[in-house]
Order: C-alpha cells, then structure tokens, then sequence
C-alpha cells in the first residue's frame, strides 16, 4: 500500500488544497508516482488541474459508493506521474447516503487496499474544512495528517479541534495515526506572524515540519491556471519551498511510515 497523506485543517482558508496541488506536482517532479484525491464536494483541487467538475462521469463519489475501483476512477494530470481522483457535488449526497452503511468510516481504505503496492508511493487526500464522514474516512486511512496552520490568532484554536478529532480517530479506527503541523502562509514582515510561530515553534516541537511555505502569490495564481507551481513559476520561492517540503516527507517518511509511526507513540499529543 502506498503511503497516505490526509491534508486537512477545519479551518478554511489555509493553503490546504494549494498544499495538496502543490506538493503532488513536487513529488511528481522527484521521480515519485502520485495519486491525489479531491474528498471536498467544494472539488477545488479538481479546478486545479483544469478539470470542470459538473461534466464528470467518474468521480470518488462511485468510489465510495463501491461502484467503481480507484484505478477506474483516476485520470492523468498534465504533471507526469500525477494522477487524480476528482470530485463534484454528488460527494455532499454521497456524504448523508453512507452515513446508513455499516463500518462507513473504512470504504476509502478498503479502496486504496486494492492498490498493488508499486502502483503509486504516495496517495494525497484533500479533505473538506468540516468534520464528518468524509473527512473520518480519509483519517482512518491515512498513515499521516499534515495539518496546514497560517499563523494568525485563530491557529490554535483550529489546532485543537483537529488533534481532539485526531485523538478520536485513533481510539476508534486508526491507532496508528500520525500528525504533523505545517506553516502556511507565513508573513515575515507580520509581527503576528513572527509571534505565532514562535510559540507553536515553542509548544509543538518535533510535531512541526521544518518547512515553511511563505506567501506567495504565485502560489494563488497557479491555481487559477490550471498548473502546479513548478510549472507555473519553477524558480518561485513557492516552488522551491514545496520542493523543500517534498523532500523533508521523502526523507521522514521513507518508502513507509512504519518507523515513524512507532516513535510516534510514545510523543503523541
């Protein structure tokens, strides 16, 4: 099985679709093969790659629906060695449906189950700014959440909602659950910035990628044109900042996340 990384923050607003954008296209760029998976009936990630949500016929909503495999459900992306399950707004019926279905929180792991193990290295799911199954389901079948945190006042609030839910997770479906905090957006010139930082810097420790994605607006325009950041600006401090977080997770992370998740246990918060 591929390594699975949830992306996911209940607060909106925080670079987590860019992240999940971005970061495909880096480990893409490394030699890496990628799947990324759109779990946000908003399907923004699917407007990333250039994708028009209403006229698709294949979607994650057949997938958790079991009408469809993984495999059936992807496409290709311009990035080579990028694929993507996309999403529209059938994922909000497919939502309330499967709350009826015995064992609901297990139907994306069971899928990425069926992946022969050489067919992808890493799968990255963007999950929806809310609680619910959706986002239950990509926890439980993830090996790690990278939580995207801007350093505004409201960062710890939202990170407590999210590690109180990771704990949940844990106790119910995935045990062995990993977290870790990455800094998004982060304004050097912004003395709330600076001061965010450096408490989280304090509190969180090893929990924090040593990352930081800076603001960019090339970044934001990236997105509206349909291209990851490498493509779009590839010598842009974007891209070479998430370049840099591809590499810090190749190297954390290895082939699998089996050593990390064993430290993790006796750290975990």
């Amino acid at each position: 099985m591929p390594t699975v990384i949830a992306i996911g923050n209940q607060k909106g607003g925080v670079a987590k679709t860019t992240t999940c954008f971005s970061l495909g296209a880096c480990l893409a760029e490394m030699g890496k093969t990628v799947l990324v998976i759109d779990l946000d009936p908003q399907a923004h990630l699917t407007l990333s790659f250039g994708l028009r949500p209403e006229t698709l016929r294949y979607t994650v909503s057949e997938v958790l629906l079991g009408n469809l495999s993984i495999v059936g459900a992807s496409r290709e992306t311009g990035v080579f060695g990028l694929d993507i399950v996309p999403a529209n707004s059938s994922l909000a019926v497919v939502n309330k449906i499967l709350y009826r279905r015995p064992g609901y929180e297990f139907l994306l792991k069971h899928q990425l189950q069926t992946l022969k193990d050489d067919f992808y290295n890493f799968v990255l799911i963007d999950c929806p700014p809310l609680t619910g199954l959706l986002t239950i389901n990509a926890l439980t079948a993830a090996h790690l959440l990278l939580i995207p945190v801007q350093c505004d006042f409201y960062a710890a609030r939202s990170l407590r909602q999210i590690i109180g839910l990771v704990k949940l997770v844990r106790e119910q479906t995935n045990p062995a659950l990993i977290y870790r905090v990455l800094v998004t957006m982060y304004d050097r010139r912004s003395r709330i910035s600076r001061f965010v930082l450096g408490q989280m810097q304090q509190q969180m420790g090893h929990l924090l990628m040593r990352t930081i994605i800076e603001v960019d607006t090339r970044l934001r325009e990236s997105v509206t044109t349909g291209q990851p950041i490498i493509r779009y600006a590839p010598k842009s401090r974007g891209a070479e900042q998430y370049r840099a977080l591809a590499a810090e997770l190749i190297s954390g992370l290895g082939p699998s996340v089996s050593v990390t998740v064993a430290q993790s246990q006796t750290t975990a918060v």
